[in-house]
């Protein structure tokens, strides 16, 4: 895809990116598509899908406690459990705000260790990247951000979040709708949003401005970035998905450089 060439401008030394479609066609890349970067928050999405496949196998309910007090599992996905960023300080009720918590992918983490006897990280392993292949995937830090991998490895994760396999469809499309509507918050890197709508684990478009996705990105996309200069988006109605990693931590090139990149993405789908 032509649009792809703009990653070549961006001030990062190593950046690779790939269009993938729904039915798992591989529109374009560019850059290594097996170099492994850090993912940061786009670990977020694995861990998500992840807790799917333990809802689906009866290891937890959505609504079984967990977190602070009042607060459940879906209230951790959605980031809705009042817990703060990076700490175990609990700023608000259950609920009552969209508050962006590392804290809270931690503590569902815990949870499924506790109810699986499974370590997260190996859980993790055996029910996503070992069925679909990601073998230069791997957690070795924190389940909120602290997984690596590849192109090849997420492109197979973007096909799956088009067309999934490992969790019931209706399961999936639970998960990125919004949870909790109305909630205002805080988007890292793009400020407040009224609301700042979120799924079961995947940041919800709809009309957020200013956002990382591009102009016109269907109200439905869903996906994440992270602070390490990394992005997976899946717009639905464009039947597409985009993965950009780079080694270049998020920035204000990456608020200008993105958005102008996903539209153009879009316009050549169109064609």
């Amino acid at each position: 895809m032509r649009s792809l060439q703009q990653i070549d401008r961006w001030p990062a030394d190593h950046v690779s990116a790939a269009v993938v479609t729904r039915d798992g066609e591989v529109r374009g890349t560019r850059g290594d598509a097996d170099r492994v970067y850090e993912l940061a928050s786009v670990t977020k999405l694995l861990t998500a899908y992840a807790m799917l496949v333990a809802l689906e196998e009866g290891a937890f309910e959505l609504d079984d406690p967990a977190g602070p007090p009042g607060a459940t599992i879906r209230h951790l996905l959605a980031h809705a459990s009042g817990l703060d960023f990076d700490s175990p300080e609990v700023r608000a009720a259950p609920g009552d705000r969209r508050i962006y918590s590392n804290t809270g992918f931690e503590a569902l983490a815990r949870t499924l260790t506790e109810r699986s006897e499974i370590e997260f990280a190996d859980y993790l392993r055996e029910a996503v990247l070992d069925p679909l292949a990601m073998t230069s995937t791997a957690l070795d830090g924190s389940p909120a951000a602290g997984a690596r991998s590849s192109l090849t490895d997420l492109i197979r994760f973007a096909t799956e979040l088009q067309r999934p396999t490992l969790v019931d469809a209706s399961t999936f499309g639970a998960a990125t709708t919004v949870e909790f509507s109305g909630l205002d918050g805080v988007l890292p890197g793009f400020g407040r949003q009224r609301p700042n709508d979120w799924g079961l684990g995947f940041e919800l478009r709809d009309g957020k401005d200013p956002h990382w996705t591009g102009a016109s990105s269907s109200p439905e996309t869903f996906g994440h970035f992270g602070q390490s200069g990394t992005f997976l988006w899946v717009d639905p109605r464009a039947g597409a998905a985009c993965v950009v990693l780079t080694d270049r931590d998020f920035g204000p090139w990456a608020a200008e450089a993105w958005p102008v990149l996903t539209d153009a993405i879009l316009a050549e789908l169109r064609d």
